[in-house]
């Protein structure tokens, strides 16, 4: 038993990283667009769009400007018609984290709050919920989570647990990726991979 117990647990540890690393939606690994170390100030195509995102070893902290009167936003201003957003966050507080997509007005997001994993599109305002995933996003710790979208599909996965959605408008060509955070969030381990859009720069 104690020879067997040891592989066991290597095993069980393999499982997860494997589940966590798996893609959703496409059938390979995107080339990588964007792995900063969140060591020194982001700079382009990252640009800040609402709020403070600052990067200090390692962790990308963000701040609240109150009269923006907006959520912080921190845009990624490459176009991808295929994407895979990964990052790890942590709620200090309540508070919600969002990785969305936008066009010439926003297109979709994956949305996570104290109470779980939504995607939404953005052809009507307020934006259409398509699908949820009720769970517990408790505060303090670090959580997995990975976005991709292709075509008119998005897909998210907080934890090991998978939320996919389907809807027309979230094939509408792409100009940039986003997160958007309350204050109480912080980042690591961001990467960005995808497949550029022909229009974009």
């Amino acid at each position: 038993m104690k020879v067997i117990a040891p592989s066991f647990a290597i095993l069980v540890a393999a499982s997860l990283f494997a589940q966590v690393d798996k893609r959703l939606l496409h059938d390979r690994d995107l080339p990588v667009i964007a792995a900063p170390g969140l060591k020194m100030a982001l700079t382009g195509p990252f640009a800040v769009a609402k709020g403070k995102w600052t990067p200090e070893g390692g962790v990308l902290n963000v701040i609240d400007i109150p009269e923006e009167k907006h959520i912080p936003v921190l845009h990624h201003k490459v176009g991808l018609s295929a994407a895979t957003i990964e990052c790890e966050f942590r709620f200090d507080g309540p508070g919600s984290f969002l990785v969305g997509c936008d066009g010439a007005g926003h297109i979709g997001r994956a949305v996570v709050g104290a109470a779980g994993l939504s995607i939404a599109e953005d052809s009507v305002k307020p934006s259409h919920t398509l699908a949820k995933l009720p769970m517990a996003v408790k505060p303090g710790i670090w959580h997995d989570l990975r976005v991709e979208w292709r075509g008119d599909q998005m897909a998210a996965r907080l934890d090991g647990k998978e939320l996919r959605a389907q809807h027309a408008y979230l094939a509408t060509p792409k100009s940039r990726s986003w997160l958007a955070a309350s204050q109480t969030v912080k980042i690591r381990n961001l990467k960005i991979s995808g497949e550029p859009a022909l229009s974009s720069p």
